[in-house]
């Protein structure tokens, strides 16, 4: 049976579980070779009845399935029910609730929140490929947030004491900031939430980023007044003109615009505790969407997240902030 394209053949696919795993081993070990996660030896042998290698080594945890070492390590989850998950996260244009996960694979709410959250951080793109090399850079940033508008007096009143006495005013009340840079050449954005916005963060945000003397264009607020130390900096006032030849920011903002529209359509409400793997999501599917130089499908998009998904690992305590973190899923 040839490798899934669609969700229809992708349940169909990994309905047999002895599939799963073959499918799984097959990324984590394309060379066929089967190496123990504790000590590393590779003449390993598979115990079909109970579904798990034997490393002939005696150590702790000399038996081992697939799952470890992975995002779905310690989950009593089957694999047919987390493959299709991942199928459906990486391929929803608007993203998917856990509700709708709790409903299509009959598990928990609860449990598909905490599965989506896995998921999700096997989505984080680690690569340190700076942008700027080829075309322009946009850089931009946005507020996340409840509307103040519509929020009760003494909701208010508590979130402007939280950000220390409404420093940034009404309008932005309850929102974290995120910063976000498009690569016009690559067609690539990253996004970063950020607990403040300043001359310095986001000047170190986009040193980080891009590369030097590189072309950065942005709109004309202040806090990019440092950029024409390091690169070809040239602005757009938004209170004249959106777009001034090349110089513009619509990329970004169109990425903001999808953004905002799974948030607010699908998820709702987001906690700024965990924003960035909303963020990491997003880039993702906007990342490795089909193009005609990226003729991507959906199996390839899928087969690009079971590929991340190894030495990737999260727990509920960490979670939810209950324990030390992994570095992803931190409060502010």
């Amino acid at each position: 049976m040839e490798e899934p394209k669609t969700l229809h053949q992708a349940i169909l696919y990994f309905a047999d579980p002895d599939r799963c795993i073959a499918y799984l081993a097959s990324s984590r070990w394309p060379d066929g070779v089967v190496v123990c996660p504790t000590c590393s030896r590779k003449d390993v042998s598979y115990v079909a009845k109970r579904r798990v290698w034997q490393c002939k080594s005696r150590h702790p945890k000399c038996q081992f399935s697939i799952k470890v070492g992975t995002i779905f390590e310690d989950s009593p989850i089957p694999l047919e029910k987390w493959l299709a998950a991942m199928w459906m996260i990486a391929n929803c244009k608007n993203g998917i609730s856990s509700w709708e996960i709790h409903r299509a694979l009959k598990v928990t709410q609860k449990t598909a929140w905490f599965m989506l959250h896995r998921v999700r951080l096997g989505m984080k793109d680690e690569r340190k490929q700076k942008f700027g090399f080829g075309g322009p850079v946009e850089s931009d940033e946005t507020y996340i947030g409840p509307n103040p508008a519509k929020m009760h007096k003494s909701r208010k009143a508590r979130l402007q004491a939280q950000q220390g006495q409404g420093m940034l005013g009404d309008k932005f009340v309850g929102k974290t900031a995120v910063h976000g840079i498009l690569d016009r050449e690559l067609r690539q954005v990253r996004t970063k939430a950020l607990n403040y916005v300043s001359r310095k963060r986001l000047q170190k945000e986009i040193l980080d980023n891009v590369t030097r003397f590189a072309k950065v264009y942005t709109d004309d607020a202040t806090v990019y007044d440092l950029l024409p130390k390091d690169y070809l900096h040239k602005v757009v006032n938004h209170s004249k003109e959106y777009v001034n030849g090349q110089v513009h920011t619509q990329g970004i903002d169109n990425y903001w615009s999808l953004l905002k529209r799974t948030l607010r359509g699908t998820y709702i409400a987001v906690e700024p505790f965990h924003l960035d793997r909303y963020l990491d999501e997003q880039a993702f599917r906007y990342n490795n969407r089909a193009t005609k130089d990226n003729p991507l499908d959906d199996g390839d998009r899928f087969a690009l997240v079971v590929s991340q998904i190894l030495g990737r690992r999260l727990t509920y305590k960490e979670l939810t902030g209950k324990t030390a973190t992994d570095g992803d899923a931190r409060p502010f």
